[in-house]
């Protein structure tokens, strides 16, 4: 066998791209969205993590940037990596982190100009105003804090199976 350059081997090696997102609910099990504006669905709170950045930390940053909040990022929930599609040209790895509960909107402030609003939805409204490469994390979110054991998606299916 024969010895690469680190920066050989580094350079050949697959990038991707990292995203950590919030699953808060209210206290009847309720999930919080928030509604870009450079969007036409609704998404987590969340966003790219940052180079330098540990998902948990952007996970933190982001609640704070989006709902002007800060709340106690927990347990991971919910690992998805999806492949490269349309314009994006890598695979991404969302990690989606227990942000616990809140009992009202009252407190939260909206960035201007990217966000138009924020809502608690069932879990099934939730699903449906999330785009579908997305709504599978609610039902993974909800069974892995019920199990305290994070749930693994991969292009669609679960692991564990349900």
């Amino acid at each position: 066998m024969t010895w690469t350059e680190p920066a050989t081997w580094y350079a050949n090696l697959a990038s991707f791209y990292a995203a950590a997102a919030a699953f808060i609910t209210d206290p009847s099990g309720n999930v919080l969205l928030v509604k870009p504006t450079y969007r036409d669905h609704w998404a987590f709170p969340g966003g790219y993590v940052d180079e330098d950045e540990f998902p948990h930390e952007a996970c933190t940053r982001e609640i704070r940037e989006e709902l002007g909040v800060a709340l106690t990022v927990g347990d991971l929930l919910v690992v998805d990596w999806a492949p490269p599609t349309g314009q994006r040209p890598r695979a991404i790895v969302s990690f989606t982190f227990d942000c616990g509960s809140v009992a009202t909107l009252d407190g939260f402030n909206l960035p201007d100009g990217e966000l138009d609003d924020v809502a608690f939805f069932s879990h099934r409204e939730s699903e449906h105003r999330l785009p579908g490469n997305v709504a599978n994390r609610v039902g993974a979110a909800v069974r892995a804090r019920g199990r305290r054991a994070p749930m693994y998606l991969a292009g669609g299916l679960t692991f564990p199976a349900r």
